[in-house]
């Protein structure tokens, strides 16, 4: 399909590879003992060519749910993996969204001082923006993405098989990070991305071109400022509005729309303090709100 990708990261080189082929035979992805972390959502939806996946005695199944992203819920995880007598040289593979990445990512740094984990998303989110970046986010009661922990895995398998079955609504929660790092690339790679957006939904090569070009563009930054001291904060563009719509709704707007809209509204208040053109805010307006 595409050349893989190679992160350069604190913990040393990671790779992204794009594999259509990957439902097909798992085997590839698995190294030594291996422990899997799975979405519930994907188990039930692939439970077919999972099925010797998920018939192994060290895989865990998990709903993907915001309450389970908890330090509360991840305790009892780390408990089992500990029964199940996990080891150092032993390996956590995740296979969901972002929220089973962010509990394995989470547990990996944590376990044993820090154990390797690899990453098979199957969200347009995680494949087109957090599967790259190295950090984690859980929550703590009421406290949202309160903990984390900065951990990249060794190794991340894009199918995009796995797009098949995301409802519409997930669909455009990934296109929403696609327009914000579009977007923060500048007008020329915004324009592009623009021309080609009703495409998005409708043509799988075009998609797949726009996963690829947001994750080479996040790359440039992430291995700048891999810890989020200064550059990289430019990624957090539209989330303090959109975070607070998440919380809002329940989490019923998935975050990628969210963002969106918090993009437009960012660009309006930014308008109104003379910071930005309304030219500029129009301009994006007509594809943002496209979106949602």
């Amino acid at each position: 399909m595409f050349n893989p990708i190679t992160i350069q990261s604190n913990s040393g080189p990671y790779g992204v590879k794009f594999n259509s082929k990957l439902l097909e035979n798992f085997k590839e992805i698995e190294k030594g003992v291996t422990h899997y972390l799975v979405d519930a959502n994907i188990a039930r939806l692939y439970a077919m060519p999972l099925a010797d996946l998920l018939s192994q005695p060290y895989t865990l199944v998990i709903e993907a749910t915001e309450e389970n992203k908890s330090i509360e819920r991840v305790i009892p995880v780390i408990k089992q993996l500990v029964e199940n007598k996990f080891r150092r040289g032993h390996v956590l593979i995740a296979i969901g969204g972002g929220i089973i990445q962010d509990i394995t990512c989470f547990i990996a740094s944590t376990l044993l001082r820090g154990v390797e984990w690899r990453f098979v998303p199957t969200t347009l989110l995680a494949q087109a923006d957090s599967c790259i970046g190295s950090k984690s986010s859980i929550n703590l009661g009421s406290l949202k993405n309160i903990l984390g922990t900065f951990l990249p895995p060794k190794k991340i398998w894009i199918c995009p098989d796995f797009l098949n079955t995301l409802e519409n609504k997930e669909i455009q929660s990934g296109i929403g990070e696609i327009l914000k790092v579009h977007a923060i690339a500048g007008h020329e790679s915004f324009e592009l991305l623009k021309r080609d957006f009703s495409k998005l939904t409708s043509d799988r090569a075009t998609l797949l071109h726009y996963i690829r070009e947001s994750l080479l563009i996040k790359q440039k930054y992430i291995e700048i400022d891999e810890f989020d001291k200064g550059l990289r904060n430019i990624f957090n563009y539209g989330h303090s509005f959109g975070h607070a719509i998440e919380s809002a709704t329940n989490f019923e707007i998935p975050h990628g729309v969210s963002v969106t809209i918090g993009m437009n509204m960012a660009n309006h208040i930014a308008v109104m303090r003379g910071l930005l053109p309304a030219r500029e805010r129009d301009r994006m307006h007509n594809v943002l709100s496209r979106n949602y």
